[in-house]
């Protein structure tokens, strides 16, 4: 697969620090215009402790993010159930200061669908964004690059992470691979307007891109559930990993591994509790007919359903269940948590009865049962948060294990 080269439109050597040439844009007349934005945000992400080194530093105030979104956005609609989105697009006079605010913006829906296809509201799911960038920040202060590193990203999206590396690095030591070819596209077209030129490619990021192998970091803006092979195998020995490592409880934490001479790797999480859109080809399966729930082996619950309901524990239990969905039901007049294994067809549902969690539980294992030993024993030692977890990946599997487990 041959790499896309980002065209730019500025002289060799220049970067475009305040916007396209339209001169100006909605909301300057009435506001800051964005390269007041721009210092507005780097002092915001000063303040929370995000940003903290000099060179992304320079790096956020040079890249207009509003460059990367010129195409609009998604909002979502205020208590709209199911959950809608309405665009906002470049005339509006709220986009300006939106697309400098510390939030992620829905860029694509339904995996085609963007801002300026549709007129009012609607209700699929979204399938790309431009990350908040205090997420953005400090994932790359996380991944601790220096000066002639060569970094490999999974997932263009926007590209604006993609403009700030090419800030840092050089455009020559940037690598970037997104699945979707439109959204390649328009990335491509939004660095080439700032003047950066990275290699892009179109392609599965989780793949990585081995014709510009070794790399010396890897980073990843989408959830994986696993770490690829591919990509450890395309970074070279003392190189680092940054990714977001995921189930479908969606309980997610950021990993860094580093990776040794034998092909393995290893680390810790980051905390924070980071959450990111799966990777594609991570998406779970269609849930399809639900199985009888009123069959099955009952019994009260040594612990109730809500206590997933936390992020820590939510995760402890996706380290037993890892392609686990969970469904909230209403039926016969009370609220049910069905855990289901769509692939394997094995199923626990849990409910309230006169105070105590029952559950029943089919299928050729017993998803609660395991739910319950691994929160039990990693309770029993105190339950360690999980910046103390450590992973180790010797397969696409990582294991990842406590202290005292």
């Amino acid at each position: 697969m041959q790499p896309f080269r980002a065209m730019g439109v500025a002289g060799a050597g220049d970067r475009v620090a305040d916007g396209g040439g339209d001169g100006g844009s909605p909301g300057e007349e009435d506001g800051m215009n964005d390269a007041e934005l721009r210092a507005r945000l780097v002092e915001r992400l000063t303040g929370s402790g995000l940003l903290r080194t000099e060179p992304w530093c320079e790096a956020v105030s040079a890249v207009p993010r509003h460059e990367f979104l010129r195409g609009g956005f998604f909002e979502q609609v205020d208590g709209a159930m199911p959950t809608a989105w309405t665009p906002v697009m470049q005339d509006d006079p709220r986009w300006l200061e939106s697309c400098y605010e510390d939030a992620s913006l829905v860029t694509q829906i339904a995996g085609t669908i963007v801002p300026g296809d549709i007129r009012g509201e609607i209700t699929r799911a979204p399938t790309s964004s431009s990350t908040m960038p205090g997420l953005i920040v400090r994932m790359l202060e996380d991944l601790q690059v220096d000066d002639g590193h060569r970094v490999l990203e999974i997932g263009t999206g926007t590209g604006y992470s993609t403009a700030l590396m090419c800030h840092r690095l050089g455009d020559d030591m940037v690598t970037s691979v997104e699945v979707d070819e439109n959204v390649s596209t328009r990335a491509r077209t939004a660095l080439g307007q700032c003047g950066y030129a990275p290699n892009l490619i179109v392609g599965d990021g989780l793949a990585g891109y081995k014709d510009g192998a070794p790399y010396d970091r890897v980073i990843a803006t989408c959830g994986l559930l696993s770490v690829p092979r591919e990509l450890i195998e395309q970074t070279r020995p003392g190189g680092t990993i940054l990714v977001t490592l995921c189930g479908w409880l969606y309980s997610s934490e950021l990993a860094r591994l580093t990776v040794h001479e034998d092909g393995t790797a290893s680390g810790r999480f980051l905390g924070g509790e980071i959450s990111f859109m799966l990777a594609r080809p991570h998406f779970p399966p269609p849930l399809g007919l639900l199985p009888d729930l009123d069959d099955g082996d009952e019994r009260p619950a040594a612990l109730g359903a809500d206590v997933i309901d936390d992020w820590n524990t939510r995760f402890v239990a996706q380290l037993a269940a890892p392609r686990v969905q969970q469904v909230v039901l209403t039926r016969d007049g009370r609220t049910e948590r069905l855990l289901l294994d769509a692939a394997t067809g094995a199923w626990a549902v849990l409910w309230e009865r006169h105070g105590q969690w029952m559950v029943r539980q089919s299928g050729q294992s017993r998803i609660w049962d395991a739910v319950e030993e691994h929160i039990t024993r990693w309770r029993a030692v105190g339950a360690p948060p999980l910046e103390r977890f450590e992973i180790a990946v010797s397969s696409d599997r990582p294991s990842i294990t406590w202290p005292g487990d």
